[in-house]
């Protein structure tokens, strides 16, 4: 890896990213691996360089809904930032590539010695309370049609491409449907030439389009990463 391509660990100063990215080592994120599990300790930190995390949500036994996705503006962690080892959310890659791997000790004794990964992480729990915040309003308040829209953009933006894998069976377990509401949506997407499905392959054709289906969450997730973190 001849760059670190993770937004969080470029915003630090040289010396403080230099010595970080010394405690690291790189990884692949393998399609479907979960990375961390509800209530256990976090062993690792992940800083994503080209692929994505999906925070996920367990509900009674169920399979559980997505509240929050992880790419390279971001990492999974962040809560040993406030000393904590565990928390309830299942993480599992969503979008298969590559990322920064520290332990938590050694990332806990980072954040210790250095203030400006302090500044970094304080400003990043920000977003992801804000995330999390504007999850539980869109599942409250918003229709399939234009989550299904908003979970395709955000998943662009992190694959770094139009095309990426994506079954309707694991879009129905994202977003908390039947996989029937998940058809019918990403139907009309299709119908209206937004996107095309073929197989397990999703492709964006109309971003512009998208964003203009999607619910309004897409667009205050934005908002408040540029705000603290841009």
């Amino acid at each position: 890896m001849a760059t670190t391509e993770n937004h969080l660990i470029e915003l630090l100063p040289r010396k403080d990213r230099l010595r970080l990215l010394g405690l690291c080592e790189p990884v692949h994120l393998v399609l479907g691996a979960v990375l961390r599990e509800p209530a256990k300790p976090t062993r690792h930190a992940y800083f994503p360089l080209d692929g994505f995390i999906s925070l996920v949500a367990p509900v009674d036994g169920k399979p559980g809904l997505e509240v929050g996705m992880v790419g390279r503006e971001g990492m999974l962690g962040a809560q040993l930032a406030l000393g904590v080892a565990a928390v309830p959310l299942h993480a599992l890659v969503q979008g298969p590539g590559t990322a920064w791997r520290i332990g938590a000790g050694a990332f806990r004794r980072e954040l210790a010695h250095s203030a400006s990964l302090r500044r970094v992480m304080d400003r990043y729990l920000y977003v992801l309370m804000a995330q999390l915040a504007t999850a539980a309003v869109c599942v409250r308040f918003h229709l399939i049609g234009p989550r299904l829209a908003r979970w395709l953009l955000m998943s662009q933006d992190r694959a770094h491409s139009d095309s990426f894998p994506v079954t309707q069976e694991f879009l129905a377990y994202m977003l908390g449907v039947r996989r029937v509401g998940i058809t019918a949506a990403a139907g009309a997407l299709q119908r209206g030439g937004l996107i095309k499905y073929h197989r397990g392959d999703l492709t964006v054709l109309d971003r512009s389009g998208l964003e203009a289906a999607a619910c309004g969450c897409y667009a205050e997730d934005r908002h408040a990463y540029a705000g603290v973190l841009a």
